[in-house]
């Protein structure tokens, strides 16, 4: 199944909360859930796609393996606990959350290991999240390019990671961009604003379009209903190219997920 480029995330999402985002999330039309397994979240997003009438094959679903569970010989394990607290046979797409605090466990075996649960079903796809270029070579060098289906990583008005979405598509590999409305933090911006009253839509929506136009993927969350619809329209939203310069003009470096066992990044 193709990633839908417009997905829901589920970052910080607990409880019932996390059951009503994913639950609204699939009625409004989302066919494309993320999610991981430090968010401890999975049972409640395996909830609200079990309690949906949407079938499986409809809905790409990602989750991402924790820190603690990057050694070779935990991976499948691990990603056989997500796959039962999701309820699925299968994930659409398994991701490397973080690379290995301290390069603790080498990336190659992380990856191989990856794409050996990938082989024995466990996940249709794999990839990898927070990768800088460096690590995102030893990746490549791995299991190879083709076999990497995206990196996930931080990228907003604020912080556009040029370099690693630049060698991305060097190499072929997608990108997904997590965080793109910058905490909410686009909702104030004068640029935008002034971008999304010509276009008669929201900052968030002129937001994520800008992200679509560049071909990546975006992930936004929202315990709301009415802002899961918004940004549902997003993709109808034709930016021309003084709107997307405009925005490229915000790149200020602001990174807002940088924690202590954080690779270097570009």
């Amino acid at each position: 199944m193709t990633m839908p480029q417009l997905g829901l995330g589920t970052f910080r999402l607990q409880g019932q909360q996390a059951i009503d985002s994913v639950a609204n999330g699939l009625e409004l039309g989302y066919r494309h859930i993320d999610t991981a397994q430090i968010y401890g979240n999975e049972e409640e997003v395996g909830t609200a796609l079990a309690a949906s009438n949407v079938a499986r094959d409809e809905v790409f679903v990602t989750t991402k393996i924790w820190t603690a569970n990057l050694a070779g010989e935990l991976v499948a394990p691990s990603l056989k606990e997500s796959l039962r607290k999701l309820r699925l046979e299968q994930v659409d797409l398994a991701l490397v959350h973080w690379p290995s605090p301290g390069a603790e466990v080498p990336v190659r075996e992380t990856m191989e290991a990856l794409l050996g649960a990938r082989e024995a079903g466990l996940s249709a796809a794999i990839g990898i999240s927070n990768f800088p270029v460096a690590l995102m070579r030893e990746a490549i060098d791995a299991v190879g390019a083709a076999n990497i289906a995206t990196n996930q990583v931080e990228l907003h008005p604020y912080l556009q990671n040029r370099s690693v979405a630049a060698f991305a598509r060097e190499m072929g590999i997608h990108v997904t961009a997590y965080m793109p409305l910058a905490y909410g933090k686009v909702m104030d911006d004068p640029v935008i604003a002034r971008i999304a009253t010509r276009h008669g839509a929201t900052a968030a929506q002129v937001t994520l379009a800008w992200l679509l136009a560049k071909g990546y993927a975006v992930i936004p969350s929202s315990t709301k209903r009415a802002n899961l619809a918004s940004n549902l329209q997003a993709p109808r939203l034709a930016l021309d190219a003084g709107d997307i310069a405009a925005i490229d003009a915000l790149e200020r470096g602001e990174r807002l997920v940088s924690p202590e066992f954080a690779p270097r990044w570009d």
